[in-house]
Parts: structure tokens; C-alpha cells; sequence
């Protein structure tokens, strides 16, 4: 597998692979292997350490350290940001996804000459930063002529590279077992042979490390170790035993230098002076081969080195952190100085403590949340002071939460309450188990804690409160029918403190909402209206602006206001790209890719839906489906509208979520409303608007009127419309008009019904929403055909049918279809010669090149490499038979 890899990525292409496997199993030889057979390709190589677990982009800028020439050539936001994270410049926190990207530039600039091998041993110990970098780049080669190895023990998996391609590694074959073995002993009885390759289970290290130190009449008898002991203990044993056999001085190096991270031999041998030791205490390691000093200091095995620290005793392990603390120069390393000193300290100490909080503040600098975390966790530990050490605590638990780390963050959450903190810091910390609730989907628990800490905060810090009580009516609203409901949140919000100073976006936002959960559409529409409006002048890029622009192209739905939607997602989705934010840019690709299917742009649609799950997969490797559901049933496809579903419902149950099935529902009465099946339809409305959930309700009462007329249920058709037109009316759009004419005039007869008709079309001309304009022209049709005006019909229907077949609303453009031929028309479908030959990602590319960018602005858009972005455009221009980018605007399939 490895040579295909290696021939694939001399052939243009990049290759990404997880060889895993229990200690000893062969890994790092199989690393070793791909390194010797590097001809004409150049290799970076990176060890993960488990003593730098705390350590920022510690491996990552160990891999990138030979390569770091390009730095220069990255764009500029890459740039700052890879240099931020390495600590080589400094500047504003760096995005992870930015620093994703950077590295995945470099890497790609780096292969430009040779084909570039990437090997990274143990990556069980990446630290976060550098695994979740790691993990995205992985996902997002394509043809840069990289391979990317990683080495994982079993057992201590990270999430990162979960779902990266794998190769699991057993034990060896008998026969090659027995060879290992042989080279190891010499001629030994065939039964005791058998009994130890039986054992190990063909483990390499193993096979040859257990026999070590056996006496001869152990292996006579067949190596009498007790089977039922864990292979990697009994590894260790082994390992034990042969450090005991060292003198004492030389057990004292192997210690010093199993407690420091770095492998720097300068750094250890002043150390080792400071402890009295000499070069030659290394050499009885040397001999028996459980340490080489030469450029790095290395260990036969990881696992020798962890039973040599393990084994320790604690006295002995602070005084080799005492040593390697002031051998390290506080100016150049202030971090692991720091780091030393904490492992060298028994008992609280707060100059110690200060110093790792000073490191915390550096590492988070640097984009390092997860180290972050890490040092103010010790610091806590170290801090005398009761008060002291339950606010570090409290703010180690929230970096723990933003580094993605939960239940680590609860936990520290737990000592921390139970520390002296005053009335606001308790608030805070209610605040945070909120969060944390909210983070694995205990929606209405952390609806019910968000409007607790709300309400401790009222008399605290109003601001605070303000931004508590949105997260609870919205945790609430997420929460749909699993939940208890947004009312008392709702009203709680309402009896809110106002804001300190002038309201922004986020202020109006709550105030509007409060109105809407208790007051209905007509008393909240002016104030949320105001909300969009400064929503659209705002043009904050922090963490709290994008999550009001979110916030405020969800209500801009609720009030069918489809131009705001579409300019605040627009925004977001850009500033999103533009500064690298990954983390929140799939959720914001969903909300457009939903107006884009409103507009009747479903090949938009899936183009944005294959980026949030491609990006997705490169981060959380979780895609989303509700929107892609949606997609699903507006093209008719009935076998995979149900298995989304399926996927769905079981992760609305499991999260608590019941907006999730409110899509679910949503979507079915779409799917059955273009399949004809007006009852299936009519149950999914009815289940839909049950729950007045947040924007999707509002889009599924024109499914419900639709339904209930086409299956004769009068009374709920015109209820669902009276509801409909209280919203429209509040609304004002030329959107909302829209539908509500469509809805009246379903619920209409004779000229009443004709005339409304009309006042729909005539308004939804008006929008970009042309998936409900054909809708209406498909329904006028209908009640034209019905009232024996064929041929007025046939001009409704037809346009409809054009319209639906063309971008590939299946069952919509049958239902047409059928009444056209009613009509005594025949039906020929379009055949769209241009639609599959370019794939989603090569149109975005093409119409991005077609605009002006260059590679590297689109790479940096699409977060791929330009050299990725090249190849496609060399597929693109094959396919469309041009020659150049100028040809490309022209040549592009409307």
C-alpha cells in the first residue's frame, strides 16, 4: 500500500494515510520504510511527545520547521497567522482553520520542485492545535504531490484523524514471527519457539524484547510469563529490567532526558551538569541500545521512555524538572521553563503559578486554546490562594469549552463552583454550564440554565445578561418539541433590564424575539425590522458580530424578507472566507444554500452543501443534512428523502433537537405536495406548524394550505391561512404578499380566487424566489385547466414546466407535466446537455476564474491549494473546450 501511495504522489497526486496499531506492532518501521524509499521526493519529519501535549502547534511547527523558507511566500493573512502560531511574529489570535490553510499552502509551495513526504510518528501525542491543523489538511489534498503519513497507537486514537484513510497493522505472520525471533536468540527448541511467538502474537517488539534478560531455563520451559498480562505491560517489564541493570548515574541521564520534550542533547547535558552527570553516563544506555545521543536525543521505543518517567519516583522526577527549569533560558523558552518549574514543584507556589498563567496568555495568543487551557489548569493547582485558584480554574474550564473539550471543561467547572467566587464570577460559571449543556445537545437543560444565569446577571453585568437571555430563548427555540417550550424565556427577556447604552443589532434582536414568542407577528415585526436594518449597517467581524448576523438571516426568514436574508448571509459567508473562520462558515453556507433553492438555484444549492460538508468533513467530520433534505425533496427523490430522514429524526432524538424534525416534517409535505400525495403532505404540515419553531414554520403554511385544499380539508386550509396572513401583513415584503395571495387564492373561488392568483404571480415576479413563483404559475394552471380555460392554462403551465425541468425539480415538473397533458398538450422533457459534464466544485472555481481571481485568492476562498485550484481549471477548460479564462464567462452553463 505504501509503494501505491508513493507512486501516486510521483505521479502529481497527495495522498493521506493513518497506519494503526498496538505498541511495538511496526509502525515507525513501516515510517522508516517510506522515508528510505524517498528517491526523488523530499521528506519532513515530526515525532509527537507526550510531554508537549500542552504545547501549541508543537509538532506542527516541528514538520514545518525545514520548509519554513516559504514562509515569505505565503498571502499575507496565511502569513501572519502561521507566523503568530510558531511564535515567530506576533499579532491578533490566529484562526486554526487561517493556519489550515497556511499549511496547506506550504506544503503545496514546498512540493513544487519534488514531490514532498510528510511522516509523523506517534500522532497519538499531537497536541490539539496541531492535530486539528493536521486533520484539515489532510482532508483537503488533492494534487500537490504530497503524502501525508501519520502513526497511531490503538487504544489512544485521536478524534482529528478519525476518519482519515487507515491501514490497521496486526502481528506478524508464524513464519515471519519465527524469523524476527531466531535473529534475536539463536537456535531454540521448536516447542518454546512456538509457545513465545504464541505470546506475543507476532508483536515485533515483542518478539524481540521479552526473550531479553529471560534466563535459559525460562525459555526451556517455554518462557513462563503469564499470558493473561497486557502486552505492552509486559513490554515495559521488560524494559524495566534492562534500566535496572544500568548504574546509577546513567539511569539518573535516562531520566532527565525522558522528562524533556525537545530531544535537545545542548539542553540535556546542562542539565545534566547541574545534576553532576557527565557524557559518560550516557554510554551504558548507548551500548545496550535504549538511547542514541547524536543531533536529537531518542529512545529505543516511546514506550521505554514512559516507563522510565513513570517509574520515577516523585522526588526524582521534580529534580530533573528542577534541572532542565534552569537550564532552559527563560528569554528564548519561556514556556517550557515554566512548564519544568510546575513539575518541579510540590507545593503551591505563585510566583510558579504566575508564570504558567503568563504562558497561558502567550499560548492563547498563538491560537492555542487547548494549551491554553492546559497551563492555566496547572496554575490553578499551584495557586495558594483559595479565591485565586477557583478563577483560574473557572477560566481554565471556559478555554477547555472553546478548545472543544467538554467534559474536561466540566470538570474543572466543578472545582471551580466550589470555590469562593462572588455573585458575579457564580453567575458566570452558570452561564458556562449552559454553554457546555448547549455543546452536547441538551438543548432545553441549557434553555433553563441560560435563563437562570440571566437572571443572577440582571443585577450584575446587564450586558451579560442580555447576551444570556438570547442564548436561552434560542437554545429554547432549538429545542422545538423536546423541549418546554420559548414562552418563559420569552418572557423573561421582556421583563429584562434595557441595554446600558444605544441598542445594537443583538439588543433589538432580543427585544423582538421576546415580542414574537409572546406577542405574535404584528407587535414584534417593527422592532425586529430595526434589528435587520442595523444588522445590515453593522459591519463587526468579531466572534459576537458574526453570531448576530447569523442570528439575524434566521428572523430575516421569519419575516420573509428574502433580500436581507440574502445580504446578510451573503456577508457572512464572505468575511467567513476571508478570514479563514472554518468554524462557523458551514453553518452560514446552509443558510444561503437554503435561499438558494428558494430562487430555484438548485445546482447553487448543492454547490454550497457539497462546501459546508467538504469543510465539515475537514474539521468535525460531521456534514449536515437539513438542508440537504430540503434539496432532496424539492428534486423529487422519494428513496433519498426518506433515508436523510431517517439519518435525521435518530439525530434530532439523540441531541434533543426538535427543530430537526420540524425540517423533516417541512421537507415531506414538499416532497408529497410535488408527488400528488396531498394527505402524507397535509400530516407532515400539520406536524411542522404545530410547533411554531423559528423561520420554518412560517415556510411550511403554504405547504399546509396547499395540502388541505388538495385533500379537501376546507376548514384547516383556511386556518393555515389566516395564520399565513397575519405574517405576511407584518412582513410587507413583496415576498410575504406573495404567498399570502397564493394561500387566499387556494382558499378563493371564482374571480376572487383568479384575481389573487394574479396579485401572486404579479409580487413574486417581484423577488428573486422563482421556485415560488412557478409554484404559483403551477397552481393558476391547475385552477385554469379545472375551470375549462385550456388554454390560458397551458401558458401557466407551460412556464412552469420549463421552469421545474430545468433545474431538476423532478416531481414538480411531472405534477406540470401531467396538467399540461391534460390540457391535450404533449410534454417533451428538456434535455440539458451542459448540466453533470462540470462537477459543483469546478463550476465555483470556473466562475471565480471567470471573475478575475487568481489561484491563490480562490484557493484561499475555497480553502484548497492552488495548486488544486490549477488542476481543476485544467479539468474545466478540457471539458468546456477553451483555451483560456477570458473564454470562461461565456463557456460557463447558465
Amino acid at each position: 500500500m505504501l509503494d501505491e501511495l508513493l507512486d501516486a504522489v510521483r505521479a502529481g497526486e497527495s495522498k493521506a494515510l493513518v497506519l494503526r496499531g498496538e505498541a511495538g506492532i511496526g509502525k515507525t518501521a513501516l515510517l522508516d520504510y517510506v522515508a528510505l524509499r524517498r528517491d526523488g521526493c523530499r521528506v519532513v519529519q515530526a515525532v509527537g511527545v507526550e510531554a508537549e501535549l500542552e504545547f501549541p502547534f508543537a509538532t506542527l511547527h516541528q514538520l514545518c520547521m525545514p520548509i519554513l523558507e516559504g514562509l515569505e511566500q505565503l498571502p499575507s493573512p496565511q502569513r501572519d497567522a502561521l507566523g503568530t502560531a510558531f511564535g515567530l511574529s506576533s499579532g491578533p489570535r490566529p484562526d486554526p482553520f487561517l493556519v489550515g490553510l497556511a499549511v496547506l499552502t506550504l506544503l503545496s509551495d514546498a512540493a513544487e520542485g519534488e514531490p514532498l513526504i510528510c511522516l509523523v510518528d506517534d500522532a497519538h501525542w499531537l497536541d490539539h492545535s496541531s492535530a486539528l491543523v493536521l486533520a484539515f489538511v489532510a482532508r483537503r489534498l488533492e494534487m500537490e504531490s504530497v503524502l501525508l503519513v501519520f502513526s497511531e497507537r490503538d487504544g489512544q486514537a485521536s478524534d482529528e484523524l478519525a476518519t482519515l484513510p487507515e491501514l490497521r497493522l496486526g502481528g506478524l505472520s508464524q513464519a515471519d514471527a519465527r524469523e524476527v525471533l531466531q535473529s534475536a536468540l539463536g537456535p531454540l527448541d521448536e516447542q518454546v519457539f512456538d509457545r513465545i511467538v504464541a505470546e506475543t502474537r507476532g508483536n515485533p517488539l515483542a518478539l524481540l524484547e521479552l526473550p531479553r534478560g529471560v534466563s535459559s531455563a525460562d525459555l526451556a520451559g517455554g518462557f513462563a510469563v503469564p499470558a493473561d498480562v497486557p502486552l505492552a505491560t509486559r513490554i515495559q517489564a521488560s524494559f524495566r529490567n534492562r534500566v535496572e541493570e544500568l548504574p546509577d548515574e546513567t539511569q539518573r541521564l535516562l531520566l532527565l532526558g525522558a522528562a524533556e520534550p525537545l530531544g535537545d542533547p545542548t539542553l540535556l547535558w546542562r542539565a545534566a551538569a547541574d545534576l553532576g552527570l557527565g557524557p559518560a553516563a550516557a554510554a551504558p544506555a548507548e551500548i545496550v541500545d535504549l538511547i542514541a545521543v547524536g543531533t536529537r536525543v531518542t529512545f529505543r521505543h516511546p514506550l521505554l521512555r514512559s516507563t522510565i518517567y513513570g517509574d520515577a519516583a516523585p522526588e526524582q522526577r521534580r529534580e530533573a524538572h528542577c534541572a532542565l527549569a534552569d537550564a532552559t533560558p527563560p528569554d528564548l523558552d519561556p514556556d517550557r521553563r515554566a512548564w519544568h518549574r510546575a513539575h518541579a514543584t510540590l507545593v503551591p507556589d505563585e510566583d510558579v503559578a504566575a508564570e504558567l498563567e503568563r504562558s497561558a496568555e502567550r499560548a492563547r495568543a498563538r491560537g492555542g486554546l487547548a494549551a491554553a487551557a492546559a497551563f492555566l489548569e496547572r496554575a490553578a493547582n499551584l495557586t495558594p490562594d483559595p479565591r485565586g485558584r477557583a478563577l483560574r480554574t473557572l477560566e481554565a474550564a471556559r478555554r477547555k469549552r472553546l478548545a472543544g473539550m467538554p467534559e474536561a471543561a466540566a470538570t474543572l467547572l466543578v472545582t471551580a463552583e466550589h470555590g469562593p467566587l462572588n455573585d458575579l464570577e457564580r453567575a458566570v460559571s452558570l452561564r458556562l454550564r449552559a454553554q457546555l449543556a448547549e455543546d452536547v445537545s441538551r438543548r432545553d437543560e441549557a434553555s433553563s440554565l441560560f435563563l437562570e444565569a440571566a437572571q443572577s446577571l440582571e443585577p450584575l453585568d446587564v450586558g451579560l445578561s442580555r447576551e444570556a437571555h438570547l442564548e436561552a430563548l434560542f437554545a429554547a427555540s432549538n429545542a422545538g418539541r423536546f423541549g418546554g417550550g420559548v414562552l418563559a424565556p420569552a418572557r423573561a427577556a421582556r421583563a429584562a433590564p434595557p441595554p446600558p447604552g444605544p441598542p445594537d443589532a443583538t439588543d433589538l434582536l432580543l427585544d423582538g424575539l421576546a415580542l414574537l414568542f409572546t406577542e405574535g407577528h404584528e407587535p414584534a415585526a417593527p422592532v425586529l425590522k430595526q434589528a435587520l436594518a442595523q444588522a445590515r449597517e453593522e459591519e463587526g467581524r468579531d466572534e459576537h458580530a458574526l453570531r448576530g448576523i447569523r442570528i439575524a438571516a434566521r428572523v430575516a426568514a421569519e419575516l420573509l424578507d428574502e433580500l436581507t436574508w440574502d445580504e446578510l448571509a451573503t456577508r457572512h459567508v464572505r468575511i467567513a472566507r476571508e478570514d479563514g473562520v472554518l468554524s462557523v462558515l458551514p453553518v452560514t453556507l446552509n443558510y444561503l444554500a437554503g435561499l438558494r433553492i428558494y430562487q430555484g438555484e438548485l445546482d447553487e444549492a448543492a454547490l454550497l452543501l457539497d462546501e459546508s460538508d467538504s469543510i465539515s468533513r475537514s474539521t468535525t467530520g460531521n456534514p449536515g443534512d437539513m438542508l440537504r433534505l430540503l434539496l432532496t425533496s424539492y428534486r423529487g427523490d422519494e428513496d433519498e428523502s426518506s433515508r436523510l430522514s431517517g439519518v435525521l429524526e435518530a439525530v434530532a432524538i439523540e441531541r434533543g433537537e426538535g427543530q430537526i424534525m420540524t425540517v423533516c416534517d417541512y421537507s415531506a409535505a414538499i416532497l408529497h405536495n410535488g408527488l400528488g400525495s396531498y394527505e402524507a403532505a397535509l400530516a407532515a404540515a400539520r406536524r411542522a406548524t404545530a410547533w411554531d419553531d423559528l423561520s420554518f414554520s412560517s415556510f411550511t403554511l403554504p405547504e399546509l394550505v396547499e395540502a388541505a385544499v388538495r385533500s379537501g380539508e376546507t376548514d384547516v386550509a383556511v386556518e393555515g391561512h389566516e395564520r399565513l396572513a397575519e405574517r405576511a401583513g407584518s412582513a410587507g415584503t413583496d415576498f410575504a404578499c406573495g404567498v399570502d395571495a397564493r394561500s387566499r387564492a387556494l382558499v378563493s373561488e371564482g374571480a376572487v380566487a383568479e384575481a389573487a392568483y394574479r396579485e401572486a404571480i404579479d409580487a413574486l415576479g417581484r423577488t428573486t424566489m422563482l421556485m415560488y413563483l412557478a409554484r404559483a404559475q403551477l397552481l393558476y394552471g391547475e385552477w385554469l385547466r379545472r375551470e375549462n380555460r385550456r388554454v390560458d392554462a397551458r401558458e401557466q403551465l407551460r412556464a412552469a414546466h420549463e421552469f421545474f425541468d430545468r433545474i431538476g425539480a423532478e416531481a414538480f415538473a411531472a405534477r406540470a407535466g401531467r396538467e399540461l397533458a391534460a390540457t391535450g398538450l404533449t410534454v417533451r422533457k428538456r434535455v440539458d446537455e451542459t448540466r453533470g459534464d462540470l462537477t459543483p466544485q469546478e463550476v465555483q472555481i470556473a466562475r471565480l476564474a471567470g471573475d478575475g481571481y487568481t489561484n491563490p485568492e480562490i484557493g484561499a476562498q475555497l480553502f484548497l491549494s492552488p495548486r488544486t485550484v490549477e488542476w481543476h481549471l485544467h479539468k474545466v477548460f478540457t471539458k468546456l473546450g477553451i483555451s483560456s479564462r477570458r473564454a470562461l464567462r461565456g463557456a460557463l452553463p447558465v
